[in-house]
C-alpha cells in the first residue's frame, strides 16, 4: 500500500512544484518532510486537510489512496470502524494501526471544532 507521503509526494511531482516550494507555501519545514518520508511521524489532520484542498484533491484519497464510494457505505447502529469486528465496512479492506490513529486523530478534531464552534457562539447560537 503507498504511503501519505508517497501520494503527497506524487502531488508535488505532479504540480511540477519543488518539495522546498511545496513547503513553503504550506508552512512546512524540510524536517516534517523528511520524518513524514521516513515513516518517524505523519501530517496532523489539519494540515492533511490543507494539503487536500491545496491540490483539491479528496482527503479519502490522501489519506487511503482510494476514493470514497457511497456505496459502500452503510449505517450500522452505533458501532464504529474499531469495535467488535475492528473492521465494519470500510471499503473491504484493514486499515493499519497508523491509519487507525489517523482516523481517531481526525474524529478528535471534529469534535473540538464542533466545541469550539458552540463556545464562540454562546448562548442562543450568536456569536460573542
Amino acid at each position: 500500500m503507498q504511503s501519505i507521503y508517497a501520494r503527497i509526494e506524487q502531488l508535488i511531482k505532479s504540480s511540477g512544484m519543488t518539495k522546498k516550494a511545496f513547503g513553503e507555501r504550506l508552512s512546512i519545514s524540510a524536517g516534517n518532510l523528511g520524518d513524514w518520508r521516513r515513516g518517524k511521524s505523519t501530517p496532523s489532520t489539519h494540515k492533511l486537510i490543507e494539503i487536500a484542498a491545496f491540490f483539491s484533491v479528496s482527503l479519502d484519497w490522501l489519506m487511503t489512496g482510494k476514493e470514497w464510494q457511497p456505496e459502500s457505505v452503510k449505517e450500522a447502529g452505533n458501532r464504529y470502524f474499531f469495535e467488535d469486528s475492528r473492521q465494519l465496512n470500510c471499503q473491504n479492506d484493514e486499515l493499519s494501526a497508523e491509519e487507525q490513529a489517523f482516523v481517531r486523530e481526525y474524529l478528535e478534531f471534529v469534535a473540538y471544532r464542533r466545541e469550539r464552534k458552540a463556545s464562540d457562539e454562546g448562548p442562543g447560537g450568536t456569536s460573542t
